[in-house]
């Protein structure tokens, strides 16, 4: 055994081992661990990785469905079967802290982890989404993050050829240090066909395969588990980097292996590297493995052994395969042209033995290192935060209403969070395998083709990030409510989420209040929907020493069902004269407002209005007039209010509307409040007797607003100009404050 470099508390806290979690691996180990050995148990134990801050509340949320293949935590991604004997695989991750520093790696390469997660449980990968949240964007340091991180995503998606079909980007100072870029990623396999992260059968080979493994990305997952700081460019070599053609190659290398049959377990190398592939593997399969390091294909010359066992170099994975049938491997990678080489075997000893050049260098049990084994867990202290009860003090009465709405409205159509993202999505390759049906049709989430079938999945990121700063408890509910919402709008079932939980620093009792407030609004959200949490990523330390804190901000990933692709929905008004209906109810309301926020600069309120019975009974009710063919669109009210959502329902056929107000709601609120549970629908005169019908066997409040006009904008009677100016506006500001000086 390497007896070099035995440790001390002092090295265990450079890594980020608390002084208790150092004395537990002393006990584990029986002996005091050497440097590799040590940092094997830095990284599994990590946040990032284990999840110590957070098991204790994430076990809480419901997880279990009709539809559930793999509960949350058994595999790389969730799995929800979605008929026909196919399933959809699908997950959400964060790559936060490493496109901080370094944009377009930090998130190209998260969106290649993301990827790997689908194919390496069998799922081809067929959609990309993204939530992005960035700082003030007057900022030149905003302006280079943005351009890096869309940039690094837009060249590794399209040249590993999915299609982005969706997302969200929002700004807001608290992010001007520590942006958040999270990566969705959907993929498609046949029920019984996939394959899981473990490991079995004493004998059997372990190969890594793909790229060769670098000095990049080592320490990552510690690195992801602590505040940014002034220091942090010095943590550079935790930024991983990327290759989408090799990443392709084992794509394709990767599903065409599992058709032999060899294949007993398999597992991405993603945080942490070899050591958590290993060790999660072999914990869930309850054997052991030994592994010879000097047999791994390296890129650099003379690395040691930690650096080989956490390097986080991309594009590789482990492969456990039935003794006998290496040949058969080594094929399929050699036709792909890959790295294809047996770094160890299979043990029965629960424990997991590195030998670097025949001598032994790390002795662990696979066991004690991972979540749900002997992992620590923590039931940290919370509080609540001194700005909560200050938000509720906020009063409508105390907030002037301006004299000139139009100026209003004009000023939102332009606002960062409002206006078209088209600088955003024309860098993604949205059609590449022309499986995406929203492209040029307009709806409230990405419908997505499964081909061969009449089927359709549906896909929307969501969360309002400053609803839940406000009140965590009710704007995590609102995020979930709102994922279905869009989904529901698009005419596809809510079945399953995905979640990335972005957080500050865990330690903080404030912040972990709002975590775990947070947990339990998503917890009752996602009971009410039927919509099981699969699984996800936690993503605490999103923070700086200067700014503090961001949002709150649980990114809520929701897949949906089409059973048939007739019933997709749009949020496009089709016909001048077809009538304009508000379904749900006005609410004297701007509480949380963009509209608030930014053109009053009121940064003090609580969440918006928010029932989640009336929520979840008002989604049955469109989904009862889409099945009808009753409604030719529908859209939510969200950012920006009603007036924004009707202005993205016209401007899309460059039609208008016409509508009066309600008389006992402030216009302020009516226009440009974000009181939830609204939907705007659009119904032909043809149709309009059969909606009042539907509409009367309901219990949900609807009004008819007005009507569609031909591209000028009324309301109460008072011109708001034409839809070509506000389209205008719409569409390029983003991009003139971007690539402004």
């Amino acid at each position: 055994m390497e007896q070099t470099q035995l440790t001390t508390l002092e090295t265990a806290k450079e890594l980020g081992l608390l002084p208790e979690e150092y004395q537990k691996i002393n006990e584990i180990l029986g002996r005091v661990p050497n440097f590799t050995e040590l940092s094997i148990f830095s990284v599994m134990w990590s946040e990032h990785c284990s999840y110590k801050n957070s098991i204790v509340w994430l076990k809480t949320l419901p997880k279990d469905g009709p539809r559930m293949l793999a509960k949350a935590g058994e595999e790389n991604a969730g799995l929800v079967d979605i008929g026909d004997g196919i399933a959809c695989c699908f997950k959400i991750e964060s790559h936060n802290h490493p496109s901080a520093l370094e944009p377009y790696q930090g998130a190209a390469t998260g969106v290649g982890g993301i990827n790997r997660d689908i194919f390496t449980m069998g799922a081809r990968p067929i959609a990309q989404l993204n939530s992005l949240r960035f700082g003030d964007l007057a900022l030149d340091r905003t302006k280079w993050l943005i351009k890096g991180v869309v940039k690094g995503i837009g060249d590794y998606g399209n040249a590993f050829g999915i299609p982005t079909v969706g997302g969200e980007v929002f700004f807001d100072e608290c992010y001007n240090i520590n942006p958040l870029v999270n990566a969705m990623s959907a993929g498609i396999v046949n029920v019984g066909e996939t394959v899981s992260a473990t490991s079995y059968g004493v004998g059997n080979p372990v190969y890594i395969v793909g790229s060769a493994t670098g000095k990049d990305g080592i320490h990552g997952a510690a690195f992801a588990s602590k505040d940014i700081t002034e220091d942090s460019i010095n943590d550079l070599p935790a930024v991983q980097v990327g290759d989408p053609f090799q990443e392709k190659l084992l794509l394709e290398a990767t599903l065409e292996v599992i058709k032999t049959g060899a294949v007993v377990g398999m597992q991405d190398m993603g945080a942490a590297g070899i050591i958590c592939s290993n060790s999660e593997m072999s914990a869930k399969g309850e054997h052991g493995m030994v592994i010879y390091l000097d047999k791994v294909p390296t890129r650099q010359e003379n690395m040691k052994p930690y650096e080989i066992l956490l390097s986080e170099s991309q594009e590789r994975m482990l492969i456990v395969v039935t003794k006998g049938r290496e040949k058969e491997v080594e094929a399929v990678f050699e036709k792909w042209d890959l790295n294809c080489a047996i770094i160890g075997e299979v043990t029965d000893t629960k424990r997991l033995h590195y030998y670097m050049n025949n001598e032994l260098v790390a002795d662990v049990p696979a066991d004690d290192l991972v979540l749900g084994g002997g992992a620590p867990v923590y039931h940290r202290a919370y509080k609540e935060p001194a700005y909560f009860q200050e938000n509720k003090k906020f009063n409508i009465d105390q907030v002037a209403e301006p004299t000139d709405l139009v100026a209003v409205s004009e000023f939102l159509i332009k606002h960062p969070n409002i206006a078209s993202k088209r600088w955003v999505i024309g860098q993604y390759d949205s059609m590449v395998g022309v499986a995406n049906m929203s492209t040029n049709q307009p709806a409230d989430a990405a419908i997505v083709n499964i081909k061969g079938t009449d089927k359709a999945i549906a896909l929307t990121v969501d969360c309002n990030a400053r609803y839940v700063h406000a009140d965590p408890e009710i704007g995590c509910a609102i995020a979930v409510a709102e994922a279905a919402r869009n989904i529901t709008c698009a005419g596809a079932e809510p079945v399953a989420i995905t979640n990335c939980l972005n957080f500050g620093n865990p330690y903080i009792p404030e912040v972990y209040w709002q975590f775990v407030s947070a947990i339990k609004g998503m917890s009752s959200a996602c009971t009410k929907f039927e919509t099981p949490v699969t699984g996800g990523n936690v993503s605490f330390y999103n923070q700086s020493s200067d700014e503090g804190p961001v949002f709150p901000t649980p990114t809520i990933g929701m897949l949906g069902i089409l059973d048939t692709k007739s019933s997709m929905m749009t949020l496009d008004f089709k016909n001048v004269g077809d009538a304009i209906y508000l379904i749900g109810e006005s609410k004297n309301d701007i509480a949380c407002s963009e509209y608030l926020y930014s053109y009053h600069k009121i940064k003090s309120s609580p969440a918006p209005f928010f029932d989640l019975d009336k929520e979840y009974d008002t989604h049955q009710f469109i989904k009862q007039l889409i099945e009808s063919h009753a409604i030719v669109s529908a859209h939510d009210v969200a950012d920006g209010g009603l007036f924004i959502t009707l202005m993205e329902s016209a401007m899309s056929r460059n039609l208008g509307f016409e509508i009066e107000s309600e008389e006992d709601i402030r216009k302020d609120a009516f226009l440009f409040g974000e009181a939830q549970g609204r939907i705007v629908v659009s119904v032909p005169e043809a149709k309009q007797a059969e909606f009042i019908e539907i509409a009367a066997t309901s219990a949900i409040e609807y009004t008819l607003l007005g009507t569609v006009t031909a591209g000028d904008i009324l309301i109460d009677e008072q011109s708001f100009g034409h839809v070509s100016k506000y389209k205008s506006s719409f569409e390029t500001s983003l991009e003139k404050t971007i690539e402004s000086n």
